[in-house]
């Protein structure tokens, strides 16, 4: 079978080709067209249930603190920047996510409509836009990119496109697909993005993990993996299960997130953060420098207060 090109005008599998009639000619199709057009530069407000997953997986697991913060930040400021997105086959009014997914469901989760861009883009197109957007943001780690190149050449696209989606050059993308092809997606989500792993150690796994029997050994103790802290501490552990090395030190764990308190209107009043020797209040003077005034003239009151209301309100034996 033909590799899909980045120069091959319909890459779309067949299921997903249109089945249209032809455009209108004339001045009715230049209408359609410009309306078209119109309807693209656009960005409109759709309901964050009508779109849906789509192209490749591109991320290998979630960090829990910034789609925290990604979600309030959307609560208090709003959604500043749209996503991209392209209409569902057979399913009028829903629409397959191209890039903005991380938005999308903080969006979801806050009941608030989506602002996108909707284009119409066949699946070749999508994986470019898909892969380029994420490499514009230099924020995918190195195995996301080699799994990401590894599920592109499963689907048969050429070196070249791999090349083009993830802006980087056909001997780089060689060296990813040494990687990427040699862990299933399934298997890499277990261990993580490993932000803090790079292609050396990835290929020392590689090496490790190519006897059949340690590959056996390892995947029957992934279930081993999920107390610990991060996928960068996941990523070591499987790296000591292939090599036979002394298992890694346990890490610390992550100290608490500082939690931001603030006004409905987005007035920062406060940060307030928690570790083993107590609790720091911060009361910055940047939104309400009178507040912070304030503050700092009545703090004693203010801590005798909250301890007389704890003391009323703590349970009774």
């Amino acid at each position: 079978m033909a590799r899909k090109g980045i120069l091959t005008t319909d890459n779309a599998p067949a299921a997903r080709r249109s089945t249209a009639s032809p455009a209108p000619r004339g001045a009715v199709g230049a209408l359609q067209s410009s309306l078209s057009k119109l309807q693209e530069n656009a960005v409109q407000e759709i309901d964050p249930q009508h779109i849906h997953q789509a192209g490749v997986l591109d991320r290998l697991g979630s960090n829990a603190e910034a789609d925290d913060a990604l979600r309030e930040s959307l609560r208090v400021y709003g959604q500043q920047v749209p996503v991209l997105v392209r209409p569902r086959d057979g399913e009028p009014g829903h629409y397959d996510i191209v890039y903005g997914r991380r938005r999308v469901l903080a969006l979801r989760d806050l009941g608030l409509p989506v602002k996108a861009m909707v284009r119409q883009l066949n699946d070749h197109a999508l994986v470019l836009a898909q892969g380029q957007e994420n490499t514009a943001r230099q924020d995918l780690s190195f195995i996301e990119k080699a799994s990401f190149a590894a599920q592109l050449d499963a689907l048969e696209y050429d070196r070249p496109t791999i090349a083009a989606a993830l802006s980087m050059d056909l001997p780089m993308v060689s060296r990813m697909l040494k990687v990427g092809r040699a862990f299933s997606v399934d298997f890499l989500v277990q261990i993580g993005s490993a932000p803090g792993i790079g292609r050396d150690r990835w290929m020392k796994l590689v090496a490790a993990a190519g006897d059949p029997t340690i590959r056996e050994r390892i995947e029957a103790r992934l279930p081993e993996l999920v107390p610990l802290p991060n996928s960068d501490a996941r990523f070591e552990q499987v790296l000591a299960w292939a090599t036979g090395a002394p298992a890694p030190k346990a890490a610390k764990p992550p100290a608490p997130p500082t939690r931001k308190v603030a006004t409905d209107a987005g007035i920062a009043l406060a940060k307030v953060k928690s570790n083993d020797s107590g609790v720091t209040l911060t009361v910055p003077r940047g939104d309400a420098p009178e507040f912070s005034i304030w503050v700092d003239a009545e703090a004693e009151t203010l801590i005798k207060e909250l301890y007389d209301r704890w003391l009323n309100e703590r349970p009774k034996d």
